[in-house]
């Protein structure tokens, strides 16, 4: 569909690009390198939302969107429709994973120990304006630890389960070519529990927030805990053709579990490509809360994985930009026959009262 009505017509639009395209100036690699080494967290959320794992493609499309997050999110979305699928990866376990921040609320002391690893959340949030004045912001100078953290981290889940703490369910294997994937197909309810995980994986970050913070407010049945929450970086492993598992390199990762004691001790889970610790945290906790019964609309799984779904939630909103001559019209039309019936028809007389046979009464 298009502004037909516009004046200047097919002219006209591509004007209104050639002028969005002229408040970005020249798009250079230099631009494209900037953006990736400046802006990894949301470089990450892009790479999570799209479900392709590619920094410089993601952003190049921050880029070309101007950091419009829904517009380049769709940009590598379509990009990545493009791509053939050449393989799977072979699935890795938490004591794979290279780990760079790990920590528990739920337990002071883990095996493996609390690695806090890159985080604001005990600094204070100060503005650096003196950059704005030719200051430089620096970083300070890195001060080796007098024991470094191993480089991989055993599974909390497992020790919880060892204490018999946690239920211990059978592991279901499943062969990697039959696990559904949500980008090539559509979104059933109900969902299995592959389609619910990967639908939160690249669920909009800001939705996912604000429904997981409605659940804590109390739209939920759970109180969640964070029983782990990790940033780490997963070994991605191909079997070549012949047979030998080879390493093709590093993808960063966060995934969370949330622990809620409402009703025995139960989780909820979360992983997404990229470090974006609050979206793990909330996806984590709606997963634990969309499978209690009796749950509130904010928390059930087809009211979530849709409306957290970004493309589809901003494409649907940003339609309403389009034209709707027809159809606005027709209510119009109806609103104005309406309102021309009700001025044709005399208005009806209002019952006069009685006078009071007791006049001190009445007065």
């Amino acid at each position: 569909m298009a502004y037909v009505a516009t004046r200047g017509g097919e002219r006209a639009i591509e004007q209104s690009e050639r002028l969005f395209r002229e408040g970005l100036d020249t798009i250079e690699f230099d631009r494209v390198t900037a953006i990736r080494k400046s802006l990894p967290y949301l470089i990450d959320r892009v790479m999570g939302e799209a479900s392709l794992y590619e920094p410089d493609l993601a952003a190049l499309a921050l880029a070309q969107a101007g950091g419009d997050q829904y517009e380049a999110v769709l940009l590598l979305r379509a990009y990545r429709t493009t791509q053939p699928r050449i393989g799977f990866a072979e699935p890795i376990s938490q004591p794979d994973l290279f780990t760079v921040r790990r920590i528990s609320a739920a337990f002071k002391d883990i095996p493996g120990g609390q690695i806090l690893g890159p985080t604001l959340d005990y600094s204070h949030r100060l503005l650096q304006v003196g950059v704005l004045k030719g200051k430089p912001f620096e970083r300070e100078a890195v001060v080796p630890a007098a024991e470094p953290a191993p480089a991989t981290q055993p599974s909390l889940t497992a020790w919880q389960k060892a204490q018999g703490l946690i239920k211990d369910y059978p592991v279901e294997t499943v062969p990697v070519e039959d696990i559904p994937d949500i980008t090539r197909q559509p979104l059933l309810f109900p969902v299995s529990r592959a389609h619910k995980l990967q639908s939160l994986a690249r669920a909009d970050t800001g939705g996912t927030m604000a429904l997981g913070f409605s659940s804590m407010r109390g739209y939920g049945a759970v109180h969640p805990t964070v029983n782990e929450l990790r940033l780490a970086e997963a070994p991605v492993r191909m079997r070549h053709p012949r047979g030998t598992i080879f390493s093709a390199g590093r993808v960063r990762v966060s995934q969370c579990e949330i622990i809620s004691k409402s009703k025995g001790l139960e989780l909820g889970f979360s992983a997404t490509l990229g470090w974006n610790e609050v979206k793990v945290i909330a996806a984590a906790s709606l997963d634990l809360a969309s499978v209690q019964p009796d749950t509130h609309p904010a928390v059930k799984e087809e009211f979530v994985l849709y409306h957290t779904e970004s493309v589809e939630a901003s494409g649907f909103c940003l339609h309403f930009k389009l034209p709707h001559y027809v159809t606005f019209q027709s209510a119009l039309d109806t609103y104005r026959r309406v309102a021309a019936d009700k001025a044709s028809k005399p208005e009806a007389s209002s019952p006069k009262t009685p006078p009071s046979k007791n006049k001190e009464a009445a007065l």
